[in-house]
């Protein structure tokens, strides 16, 4: 994201780059993992859907309304339901729609100094970009509400303690940390990995029996590639494996 002049925020030209940019994706088969990050020094301090007359008030007086807007704008989704895995790099504040991008990421790497929060409640407003349904099955309905309800902003060592990140480094080093987080998925096989993905976000909205079926079938599947079976080999052999993606 590149907009640090606004601290990254998600208008509509940059929403529709990176929807442009994730319909490419899915296109690219040599993918492997993807990695959002901000320019400068904040992720994305996102605003508030209807508190920013700046923002939605060409589109009421076009006719468009409050609905155009929301849609015209949301990302979330896109991003969340590409295939391989996406590490959200968080080199600063993730604030509002900013966290809600962010939480469409299979993983999130912190520099220390960011801070997390939907603080919109404040303007009148909640998430609108998957926030309030993404956010809880994260941390739990417990800290969801507390966020979502009292506009706390947590700092990146709280967010590590409730979830809401998987690791916190040093500002200095979020680049090269988020390079060997990356390395770390990367050594696995591709198909696992995407399968993984799969069987995680899948699962969540199933019943036990029904996502146990889900990780067996996945399995299966599994068993049918030729990585399945480097992966075989090259344990037998104390070798690293070379995986081929098939």
């Amino acid at each position: 994201m590149d907009n640090p002049a606004l601290d990254n925020r998600i208008d509509a030209a940059m929403a529709d780059s990176l929807r442009e940019v994730c319909s490419a994706l899915t296109q690219d088969d040599s993918l492997r993992l993807v990695v959002i990050t901000g320019n400068g020094g904040v992720f994305s301090v996102g605003r508030s859907n209807l508190s920013n007359g700046d923002d939605i008030g060409d589109d009421i007086s076009g006719g468009e309304g409050p609905l155009a807007w929301i849609n015209q704008h949301q990302v979330a989704t896109v991003v969340a339901d590409l295939q391989v895995p996406v590490i959200a790099a968080v080199n600063g504040d993730a604030m509002d729609h900013g966290l809600e991008l962010a939480l469409a990421a299979d993983l999130r790497i912190a520099s220390d100094d960011a801070k997390f929060g939907f603080p919109s409640l404040g303007q009148g407003a909640i998430p609108w970009d998957g926030g309030s349904q993404r956010l809880p099955r994260l941390i739990g309905p417990a800290w969801a509400s507390d966020l979502l309800l009292t506009g706390r902003i947590v700092d990146a060592e709280q967010a590590l303690e409730i979830g809401l990140v998987n690791r916190v480094v040093p500002a200095g080093r979020l680049a090269e940390e988020t390079r060997a987080l990356a390395d770390k998925v990367l050594a696995g096989a591709p198909i696992a990995a995407r399968y993984a993905k799969e069987a995680v976000q899948k699962g969540m909205d199933l019943s036990l029996d029904q996502a146990l079926r889900l990780e067996a079938d996945l399995n299966l599947l599994l068993h049918t590639t030729s990585d399945r079976a480097e992966g075989l080999q090259s344990f037998l052999e104390r070798r690293d494996p070379e995986f081929s993606g098939q």
